[in-house]
């Protein structure tokens, strides 16, 4: 309707020359099914590429930062020479399945989980770290040991 003269029109949109059959409509519901199948393998096998990928690089970049070469100890060779291994892995097999990827994330998980448990266990031990608190104040304890930190609200 066109409002600002009042008047109306009747649309209607038919399309007789270009009807699917029966038969041509299944057809193209099961390509839909099939390519559907594909995609979410497709998406699955992205997923666990772009899973492991970041990883390597993100303990690769742990490994090599300064401020935790004295923490890391022993272990960081090989965890290094895994990340390499696994980036050296990642750009061959770019179309690679995504078993592959997840096996590939489970050895360097295999590899690199000691030392960030380690390094974890190692922050409580340090000045702001877990257990010693963050410098001016930063968290409050109450009760036990095990009942970890509280927040208070502040007006």
């Amino acid at each position: 309707m066109d409002k600002s003269k009042g008047k109306k029109n009747k649309v209607t949109i038919t399309n007789d020359k270009c009807h699917l059959s029966k038969e041509d409509n299944e057809r193209v519901v099961q390509e839909a099914e099939k390519y559907k199948a594909e995609d979410e393998k497709q998406r699955d096998k992205l997923s666990s590429k772009n899973s492991l990928e970041p990883y390597a690089f993100n303990m690769m970049g742990t490994m090599e930062d300064e401020k935790l070469q004295g923490r890391i100890g022993e272990g960081k060779l090989k965890s290094l020479d895994k990340c390499n291994e696994i980036i050296n892995w990642l750009d061959k097999n770019q179309t690679a399945e995504k078993e592959e990827f997840e096996h590939q994330q489970k050895e360097l998980e295999k590899a690199c989980n000691p030392i960030i448990t380690k390094l974890y266990q190692n922050a409580g031990h340090m000045p702001g770290g877990i257990s010693g608190g963050f410098p001016g104040g930063g968290a409050v304890l109450s009760g036990g040991a095990s009942s970890g930190p509280t927040i208070e609200e502040v007006d």
